[in-house]
């Protein structure tokens, strides 16, 4: 249990803007999976490489006191040849995945039926980059009382919808036999991942049945396909919702609180998805494992999915400036009490009234369409309040370029706005994405440089008419 607590310890030294150095592990423990805003190809990735690296089966195993340990089962591909590093990453990866597919702790006993859950977790390496574990906790086909088990795809890549498509095809396959699942995920590690918008046809043949073609889609707009706004709407209510964003956006501390996994990691995807074009850039887990509960309340940002039943040991702990939300209830057990007011007040009404324009209306719009709306409203957020920053990148000989912070806050003619971005400027994510401008003339995210193009057209258009 050492090691894997010293994977999820484990946290990057990464220079600030100015050069500042962030502390090292051993003063900041707990930031265990963390991203960075330049990262952020590491979880949408181009076309035509692996969908996935591993599927693994996690299952559980009595110990001699009596309770259940989750084992790792099966594992597909078996990977050799590597060298020390990728060997020691590697145990330690597939060390911490049965944490993540029974993170409730092992107070189980066999059962009759059980309702198939999915859920997801997020993982980081040394090196920042990220892996996405992808389950479906399901009850083996048989008869008699049965422990579940969990089929788990570690992919670099985020695209939930597409992944649970898959899960689908593997819990099928399940109740017929294990070995039905394994020509599967060869066909589909041997299909190239899909562009934007394109699919992939996945040949498979299930006994009395033939050969199947499974199509998979991907989402035209690759910053959407790990999220579904809907199950946000569903937890919460649009002013709630703006609430949250707004503490995320000042890079606070925020634990999610709910019975089921997937409405957990599910909620969290989507608020951090609010967060576009910008990452969370600290601590990250959508569903915490109960041995490391502990490991999670620390004095730097996070954003955290812990179960329910769990609640009173969160409250017991001490934290500033931390909203707590209870996503069985729909409502906020502790909060900092500024949140109404961080947000330019003429914005949040904005974007208060087109996410009531859309929870109206959710029953009669599918889920990408949901996606879409709710994300086009955060996304015009930042067009308005920080779409101005490429004009105040001053471009050296060199090809580098250095942001001119004074005078970006200055060109702010809303005094609201201007308050706020002065405090939004001081923030990692912030620091992170321009970074990433500097380095290039090229815009790094070509969806939001759209929204800001259309924005900029727009009011040359007003002041024209």
């Amino acid at each position: 249990m050492a090691s894997i607590g010293n994977f999820f310890r484990r946290s990057l030294r990464r220079p600030g803007r100015g050069g500042k150095e962030e502390a090292p592990a051993a003063e900041n423990p707990s930031r265990v999976p963390q991203g960075r805003a330049g990262e952020r190809s590491s979880l949408l990735y181009s076309a035509g490489q692996f969908f996935f690296e591993y599927l693994v089966v996690v299952s559980l195993r009595k110990t001699a006191d009596g309770r259940y340990e989750p084992k790792i089962t099966y594992q597909f591909p078996k990977r050799e040849n590597l060298l020390k590093g990728q060997k020691e990453e590697e145990e330690r990866l597939l060390q911490a995945i049965p944490l993540f597919c029974f993170p409730d702790g092992s107070n189980w006993a066999p059962v009759t039926e059980f309702t198939s859950e999915t859920f997801s977790f997020v993982l980081t390496n040394v090196d920042g980059s990220r892996k996405i574990g992808y389950c479906r906790r399901l009850l083996p086909s048989g008869r008699g009382i049965r422990l579940p088990e969990v089929f788990c795809i570690i992919s670099c890549l985020g695209c939930f919808g597409l992944f649970s498509k898959i899960l689908d095809e593997v819990e099928k396959r399940r109740q017929i036999s294990m070995a039905v699942i394994y020509p599967f995920m060869q066909g589909l590690r041997e299909s190239p991942f899909p562009a934007p918008g394109k699919t992939v046809t996945i040949k498979s043949f299930i006994p009395e049945s033939g050969t199947e073609l499974i199509e998979l889609t991907r989402p035209v707009d690759a910053h959407l396909e790990h999220v579904e706004f809907q199950a946000l709407l569903q937890q919460l209510s649009p002013q709630l919702i703006l609430h949250i964003f707004a503490s995320a956006v000042l890079e606070r501390r925020l634990i999610f609180l709910a019975q089921e996994l997937s409405v957990l990691s599910q909620c969290i995807h989507a608020v951090a998805a609010l967060l576009y074009p910008f990452t969370w850039a600290h601590t990250y887990i959508p569903v915490v494992p109960e041995c490391l509960l502990d490991t999670v309340c620390c004095p730097t940002p996070f954003m955290v999915g812990i179960q329910m039943r769990h609640l009173e040991r969160v409250l017991d702990q001490p934290m500033e400036e931390a909203l707590i939300i209870d996503l069985c209830e729909g409502k906020i057990l502790r909060a900092v009490g500024d949140e109404e007011e961080i947000l330019p007040i003429k914005l949040q009404n904005e974007m208060l009234t087109s996410l009531n324009r859309h929870n109206n209306n959710n029953n009669v719009h599918t889920p990408e369409q949901v996606n879409t709306l709710v994300s086009e409203a955060f996304v015009h957020f930042f067009v308005r309040t920080v779409g101005h920053y490429a004009s105040h990148i001053k471009w050296g000989k060199s090809g580098s370029g250095t942001f001119q912070e004074r005078a970006f806050c200055k060109a702010i003619a809303s005094r609201t706005n201007r308050k706020f971005v002065k405090k939004f400027v001081k923030t990692n994510m912030f620091s992170l994405f321009i970074e990433e401008a500097e380095r290039s003339r090229i815009p790094q995210e070509a969806y939001f440089q759209r929204k800001i193009t259309e924005y900029q057209e727009q009011k040359k258009h007003r002041r024209d008419s």
